[in-house]
């Protein structure tokens, strides 16, 4: 119940901020459109979420002749946690990382580049599938991929008012035309308060994951090890990620070390290796 009052309060606040756009775009054509839109995305992000995200990255699907290792630690890992096994994804990006998506745990997905499968040792990355399998066990994934895919549609909106605002297109009802430097200045909160609205339930749920993962893997130093390796290699070797599904994944895919983590969809990692090496511990 916890999970799906979050995913209404998301999607609502998410919405408002689209409809909220539109009508400064359009006045009421433009909130009409933006209702729409939001309505189009809503539905459309439940029931596609998974393979918007999936084409996002040109993600290819594998088979246990394809990698039987990882496959395999999927079908254990998946046992372990009580849910079908998830369809397994790669995505050709040197950057070491991996994610999980789909609506329920029937219809789930975990997707892995092929820089993590390069740089992990056998341990961690079957810490780091646990992990993944650990947000489907969890059902944290439907609320990702449809913030993922309704923040996507914040960011398109706020753009196209940057470009209404620059070049004096769309207009409010009273005919006064739209304030280019309040267009100007929404297009740039806007997706900061997306931004923020994923933060507020993706932390928590990253370290919910951390433990899940360690629990059915038995192996909470390795999972601790994978994510000292993830952070450290990210710094480096950011991902050609879309900001929007930034909070899917299971280490920040972006630079980090700067500012721009005090707003990161993810807790420190350090806080991370601390708790899983403390349940190591026990």
């Amino acid at each position: 119940m916890t999970s799906q009052i979050k995913t209404f309060f998301l999607l609502a606040a998410l919405t408002a901020i689209i409809l909220f756009l539109g009508g400064m775009m359009g006045g009421r054509t433009g909130l009409i459109i933006a209702f729409a839109l939001a309505m189009f995305m809503n539905v459309g992000s439940y029931w596609y979420s998974d393979k918007i995200v999936l084409s996002m990255y040109k993600a290819r699907q594998l088979s246990a002749s394809d990698a039987p290792m990882v496959y395999s630690m999927v079908q254990e890992l998946a046992a372990n946690a009580g849910i079908p096994a998830p369809r397994l994804y790669v995505i050709d990006q040197q950057s070491p990382n991996a994610f999980a998506t789909g609506r329920n745990p029937e219809n789930a997905v975990v997707a892995v580049t092929s820089g993590i499968m390069r740089i992990l040792t056998p341990d961690e990355l079957r810490g780091v599938i646990a992990h993944e399998i650990g947000h489907i066990a969890n059902r944290d994934i439907l609320i990702q991929s449809v913030a993922a895919v309704l923040a996507g549609a914040i960011m398109m909106i706020a753009n196209m008012m940057q470009w209404a605002a620059i070049f004096g297109f769309g207009s409010s009802d009273d005919e006064e035309g739209v304030n280019p430097i309040a267009a100007i200045a929404l297009a740039i909160i806007a997706p900061v308060a997306a931004t923020l609205i994923q933060m507020a339930i993706s932390r928590s749920r990253e370290f919910l994951a951390d433990s899940t993962g360690a629990r059915i893997s038995n192996d909470p130093k390795a999972l601790a090890s994978a994510l000292y390796k993830l952070e450290a290699t990210a710094r480096n070797l950011p991902m050609d990620a879309n900001p929007a599904t930034e909070n899917m994944f299971i280490v920040n895919p972006f630079s980090g070390g700067n500012m721009a983590n005090w707003f990161s969809t993810h807790p420190s990692t350090e806080e991370r290796i601390s708790r899983l090496m403390a349940m190591a511990g026990k």
